[in-house]
């Protein structure tokens, strides 16, 4: 990793090509998790039924790849994805990376009780 002086005298096509993967990383784990289950779940028992019925041998249910091992493998994409979301909330409060958007301060008056208690009864 540069330091910071070493950053500033790069380019900007040089810093772009530098914060490609600090920024695309979250949106890239989420699109090979997709494409994984839809690989696992959906096109590669279609192919193995067909191919089964070419080599006239009985069809047998997909084994799933990803179930194997009791399913770790997506217990820990499960917790990649939604710790990155949850660190790319914290940044988005926190004012980084879009224009120093700021968290809306929550406060919550009410007038409960504001007129004495007696509530319009006199």
């Amino acid at each position: 990793m540069a330091t910071q002086k070493e950053y500033e005298k790069l380019s900007d096509s040089d810093k772009k090509k530098e914060d490609w993967m600090n920024n695309k990383w979250r949106p890239m784990m989420g699109w090979i998790y997709m494409i994984t289950c839809v690989t696992d779940f959906i096109l590669f028992p279609i192919l193995w039924a067909m191919l089964q019925a070419a080599l006239k041998q009985p069809v047998t249910a997909w084994q799933p790849i990803t179930l194997q091992g009791a399913g770790l493998f997506h217990l820990s994409m499960g917790a990649i994805i939604g710790i990155a979301a949850f660190g790319r909330t914290q940044e988005k409060l926190a004012g980084a990376n879009n224009g120093g958007m700021q968290p809306v301060g929550q406060s919550v008056t009410t007038t409960y009780g504001s007129h004495g208690g007696s509530m319009g009864m006199s």
